[in-house]
C-alpha cells in the first residue's frame, strides 16, 4: 500500500514522504492516528504543500541550531495567560503555545514537535523547557508564564 506521511514517524520516514507500507498497518495504525493517508495522484500537491510546510520550520543546519539555542538562552520568553488566584492557569501551556510564544518574542518559527514537554504547564512562575533543536543538540528555554 502506497501512503503520503502526515507526520514524522522514526524507522518509516518524515512528513510528506511517500512510502510503501503492508496495508494492515496502514488501516490499522496510521490512518486511524491521523499519521497518514492514502498516495493518490492529487497526493502530489499534498506532498508539496506538507514539504513546504515542514522547510519553513525546520532548523536548516546545526550552525543555524546553535544560533537558535544562542537566542533562547540569552532570551526569556514570557506567556500571558489567565491564573486563578493559587497560581493555577485556567488550562494550560503546549508545545504549540511555547513555540508561538518564542515566535511572538522574536525568535525563529519553530515546528512544535520539538519541544519536550512531559507534562503540560498548569502553574503560573518560571519554568525550563527543553528543545530538540538537531539531532545531537537539546536547547533549554526559560518560559514565564505571568497573569494577564
Amino acid at each position: 500500500m502506497k501512503i503520503i506521511l502526515t507526520n514524522n514517524i522514526a524507522g518509516l520516514g518524515d512528513a510528506g514522504d511517500v512510502v510503501e507500507v503492508k496495508s494492515g498497518y496502514g488501516r490499522n495504525f496510521l490512518f486511524p492516528r491521523k499519521l497518514a493517508v492514502l498516495w493518490t495522484k492529487g497526493g502530489a500537491n499534498q506532498v508539496a504543500a506538507i514539504r513546504r510546510a515542514r522547510t519553513d520550520r525546520a532548523i536548516r543546519s546545526k550552525d543555524h541550531a546553535q544560533e537558535v539555542a544562542a537566542w533562547l538562552k540569552a532570551n526569556k520568553v514570557t506567556i500571558k495567560t489567565r491564573v486563578g488566584e493559587s497560581g493555577k492557569l485556567f488550562g494550560s501551556i503546549g508545545a504549540s503555545d511555547i513555540v508561538e510564544a518564542i515566535y511572538r518574542a522574536g525568535g525563529d518559527k519553530l515546528d512544535k514537535r520539538i519541544v519536550q514537554l512531559q507534562h503540560p504547564i498548569k502553574l503560573a512562575g518560571s519554568h525550563k523547557v527543553q528543545l530538540k533543536l538537531h539531532a545531537d543538540l537539546v536547547a533549554t528555554a526559560t518560559i514565564e508564564v505571568v497573569s494577564a
